[in-house]
């Protein structure tokens, strides 16, 4: 996918950056930057990359109740009994923050689709989950792109 980016140009380039936000665990931390590194737009690669990962948030959070049907019969049928790491991580910022504790730090440690997936299997209202993955998004996204382009800027990159 990031060589079909640097291939295309145009809206092209814009439209594949979406499908690599929209793809599970490739949240703003690389899609942002990688737009912002190859002369994207800023605010567009912003609002883009925003705009893939909340859409699986609210796609997780619309379907969850199918979703955790599929996943629990794949982890039996695979054998998994054991939270994962990822899991584990996001289990102890629940407990010691919360719902929001969870939507501000996961994007950053396990992702953000994967945080909404388990604040919903930790009891969380559907409706919170969405509303505060989505401060959360749009917190990194504008932190993430600001820091890219004066990051970048600051070497040259752009």
């Amino acid at each position: 996918m990031v060589e079909w980016l640097q291939q295309t140009d145009g809206i092209w380039q814009y439209f594949i950056l979406f499908l690599l936000a929209l793809a599970p665990l490739l949240d703003v931390f690389l899609v942002v930057p990688l737009g912002i590194a190859l002369g994207l737009q800023p605010v567009a690669v912003g609002i883009i990359g925003f705009a893939g990962n909340f859409l699986m948030v609210l796609i997780f959070g619309l379907f969850f109740k199918q979703f955790s049907k599929w996943r629990e019969k794949r982890r039996q049928k695979k054998g998994i009994t054991a939270p994962s790491k990822r899991e584990t991580r996001a289990r102890r910022i629940w407990e010691r923050y919360g719902l929001p504790g969870l939507a501000l730090l996961a994007p950053g440690l396990v992702g953000a689709d994967l945080a909404a997936l388990l604040a919903l299997t930790f009891g969380s209202s559907r409706s919170r989950v969405i509303t505060w993955m989505a401060v959360s998004l749009a917190v990194w996204t504008i932190a993430l792109t600001i820091g890219s382009v004066y990051g970048f800027g600051y070497m040259d990159l752009i």
